[in-house]
């Protein structure tokens, strides 16, 4: 039987863990396109690279997957020399990978309601209305996050029944105004310069963003649930983005 995207691509990840070279054969390494700035592209096969890796007895855990055409997309846990939580996000031509986002933070938490930075539903549902959600969220993210319409939060999420996976903010609409609204060295604190991509499966949309987290230059990555046309949960990893003279390739982080 095929395995879907998603699957091969849990397979996949999970072969850093093992060292298993048959996962790998999804990727075609000849057109394969590396957007992580921090790895250089070409210089070792994956089959080689993944099992170097898995003699340091990595862990890995895919805590969520989710399919949009041609893009995969995963919520993943690895724990090398640290725990760090990231997101994963894959483009098929085909049948193969052809290139590769992620966006990867240091475990925190949980935070102050008590959550951590993957708990909660994993499994997509309301598949009929993944082009409205993607819609939606889009909106969100171009009103509130980057056009700083604070006054339309409301518009958008549910304030009764938010939930907050970010290890720095609590449940509730209140929480994330306070973010958005706070200052550091009379510079916002969480800027969203520029929208690149959002991805759904169903009830589940990832938002990838540029912008700036205390002055530095960042990369967002923020994953919602959407239930009743609100937004109901909120998962997310942050991660600067190096400056051009120390990129390890030219593809850049988006």
């Amino acid at each position: 039987m095929t395995l879907s995207k998603k699957d091969q691509i849990r397979a996949l990840l999970k072969s850093i863990e093992t060292g298993d070279p048959g996962p790998i054969a999804v990727v075609n390494q000849e057109k394969y396109i590396q957007h992580n700035p921090q790895t250089h592209e070409g210089s070792e096969g994956l089959e080689a690279l993944f099992e170097r890796l898995s003699k340091t007895s990595p862990r890995v855990n895919i805590v969520r997957a989710f399919e949009d055409g041609d893009f995969v997309f995963a919520h993943t846990e690895y724990d090398f020399a640290h725990s760090n939580i990231g997101f994963e996000v894959f483009r098929f031509e085909g049948d193969q990978v052809v290139e590769h986002w992620d966006n990867i933070q240091r475990r925190q938490g949980p935070n102050l309601s008590n959550h951590s930075m993957v708990d909660g539903p994993t499994e997509a549902t309301d598949h009929a209305l993944t082009a409205t959600n993607r819609q939606f969220v889009r909106a969100f993210v171009d009103d509130v996050l980057v056009h700083r319409r604070l006054e339309t939060l409301e518009t958008y999420i549910d304030k009764e029944r938010f939930t907050q996976h970010d290890p720095e903010r609590a449940d509730g609409v209140m929480s994330l105004r306070g973010a958005l609204e706070a200052r550091s060295n009379a510079r916002l604190a969480l800027t969203y310069d520029q929208n690149h991509r959002v991805l759904a499966e169903g009830n589940f949309v990832l938002s990838v963003s540029e912008g700036s987290r205390h002055g530095v230059h960042s990369s967002y990555y923020d994953l919602f649930r959407v239930d009743d046309g609100k937004l109901v949960e909120h998962w997310d990893t942050i991660e600067a983005i190096p400056p051009r003279s120390a990129w390890k390739n030219d593809n850049g982080k988006f």
